[in-house]
């Protein structure tokens, strides 16, 4: 299992706009994809309530991890999202 650990910068954290993006993102692999704030309990990064419900803010630490071929070219995507300003 590929895995990314990433500090959010957004000012809005991983909430509204950038979930959503991370979100759509996710859900168009056909890959299990998952996000943890730190390395607490992973939700599904395909699911807009369980990434709005990790209530991630900009300087948390968020690790992504996905399982299968593509797996790290899709979390570079993941990560880019997740560390936007």
């Amino acid at each position: 299992m590929a895995e990314r650990q990433v500090t959010v910068k957004s000012e809005v954290g991983l909430h509204a706009r950038p979930a959503a993006t991370f979100v759509q993102t996710a859900a168009k692999a056909s890959l299990d994809v998952t996000v943890s704030k730190g390395y607490g309990e992973p939700v599904n990064a395909k699911s807009i309530l369980a990434v709005l419900s990790l209530d991630v803010r900009e300087g948390d630490t968020v690790v992504i991890r996905a399982e299968g071929e593509g797996a790290e070219e899709l979390l570079d995507q993941l990560a880019g999202i997740a560390s936007a300003p």
